[in-house]
């Protein structure tokens, strides 16, 4: 079964970070995905930008609409994801478990699946 870990950041945290710890925590992060990998659990893994790259879309009675960041709305955002292919959602929970994020962050766990179901 597929599980993505999503990497739940508050927003702001990544600016408040030296960028020695920035890197310490990016570099941590590699090394979970590594170790992944080499015990044949991970699919894919990406970091995402800040917020404030992003822009989101609607399109609502055929109109679209971009809101550009940031979103003052928004108290978090997803900084990135983990793909995993485990046996068990137990499996994924401890792999999360592991996750270096999980000390400044939250990850959430979600089965791949089709939406209506």
């Amino acid at each position: 079964m597929s599980y993505m870990l999503l990497i739940v950041e508050p927003i702001g945290q990544r600016a408040q970070r030296t960028p020695e710890a920035g890197r310490a925590a990016y570099d941590g992060m590699l090394r979970y995905a590594a170790d992944l990998k080499a015990r044949g659990l991970l699919q894919d893994a990406q970091s995402l930008k800040s917020e404030a790259d992003g822009v989101k879309l609607q399109v609502r009675d055929g109109r679209q609409r971009l809101l550009d960041g940031p979103y003052a709305e928004a108290k978090e955002m997803i900084g990135g994801f983990f793909l995993l292919n485990c046996a068990t959602r137990e499996e994924a929970v401890a792999i999360a478990a592991e996750c270096p994020a999980a000390q400044w962050c939250t990850v959430e766990i979600r089965e791949l699946g089709p939406c209506f179901a």
